[in-house]
């Protein structure tokens, strides 16, 4: 009799298990795709963060633009996909506390040696790359930091998983290692808005962006105009053509029209002004005086905040008239 009970305990426990196995599946590959995700925002966060403190001087077209929406899509990710690692996380360790055999199960021993084995294949890398760039003399303080940052990520998951791994149950100090992670990921989020802005911000920034596009293509309309007809326009609806489409675009904060005036029109100046919500260095940082075609990137397009004008001079040298090309 007393058989016939543990047998019965036997097949309902593996009956327990075999039910429990979608659940498990489920469960595991959510907390590793969520691990994944965490680990890449949290290295990209960190990142533009060094890009920010430690800009490149070969790259002198790197501004706010470059480095905002990165940071914008991993501070996004963060603050969804963590909390669920760490929930999941979680809901694990106390389902391992009661049904020890899910501990025990083929999907979580393989995706924690899959986490192990991609962990080792990134510090492997990570360190290769390092000693690469010792050799070739072009180690600097943004690369360091930078591989550091990978190490440090990758080494972090490496030790966890590899000791939890080992044991036989969760570990007293998880709940300990999931406060530190999330103390550090609350204070790069919170960092972050110190760089990006608030979102109010963000989207102040975004109306001076559609601005200097505008202005952009109103400047190439006025040189388009002037080489065609070899004057400057008087007024910017002159500037309208039903054949090509072009309609002379407006403020899309007030809906207000862009000013526009002539300094000098026998020396071809104008200058067009809209007013701006924050500083600004959109498409470079080299100033520019001679005022190129909008369809140069050497453009200077830097503004200030409040009510500032571009003032721009034709060269006819560099924009000779239709009529004087051979």
């Amino acid at each position: 009799m007393e058989n016939k009970e543990q047998d019965f305990q036997t097949v309902k426990s593996s009956a327990t298990a075999g039910r429990n196995l979608p659940r498990d599946v489920f469960l595991h590959l959510l907390a590793i795709v969520a691990l994944y995700w965490s680990s890449i925002s949290f290295v990209t966060l960190l990142w533009q963060f060094i890009n920010y403190f430690f800009p490149d001087p070969i790259n002198r077209y790197y501004n706010y633009l470059s480095f905002s929406g990165p940071i914008r899509f991993a501070v996004s990710s963060l603050i969804i996909v963590f909390p669920i690692f760490i929930l999941v996380s979680w809901i694990l360790n106390k389902i391992y506390r009661k049904e020890a055999v899910v501990r025990e199960s083929k999907i979580r021993k393989w995706l924690l040696y899959l986490t192990l084995f991609v962990a080792s294949l990134v510090i492997i890398g990570d360190l290769v790359t390092v000693i690469n760039i010792f050799l070739g003399g072009e180690i600097t303080i943004r690369f360091v930091l930078k591989a550091v940052s990978v190490l440090f990520t990758a080494g972090i998951i490496f030790w966890y998983y590899l000791d939890d791994v080992r044991r036989d149950a969760p570990a007293k100090t998880a709940k300990y290692f999931a406060w530190v992670t999330s103390i550090l990921v609350l204070a790069l989020i919170i960092g972050s808005f110190f760089i990006v802005g608030s979102p109010a911000t963000a989207r102040l920034i975004q109306f001076d962006q559609q601005k200097i596009s505008d202005l952009q293509q109103t400047q190439y309309q006025i040189v388009n105009y002037y080489q065609g007809k070899e004057k400057l326009p008087n007024s910017l609806p002159e500037l309208e053509d039903s054949i090509s489409g072009f309609k002379i675009p407006t403020d899309p904060q007030t809906g207000e029209s862009y000013e526009y005036a002539i300094l000098d029109a026998e020396n071809f100046e104008f200058e067009l002004c809209a007013e701006f919500n924050k500083d600004g260095q959109i498409l470079n940082r080299e100033p520019n005086p001679i005022g190129l075609s909008p369809k140069s990137t050497l453009e200077n397009w830097e503004y200030q905040e409040g009510r500032f004008c571009f003032k721009r001079k034709i060269d006819p040298q560099l924009y000779p008239p239709f009529n004087n090309k051979k």
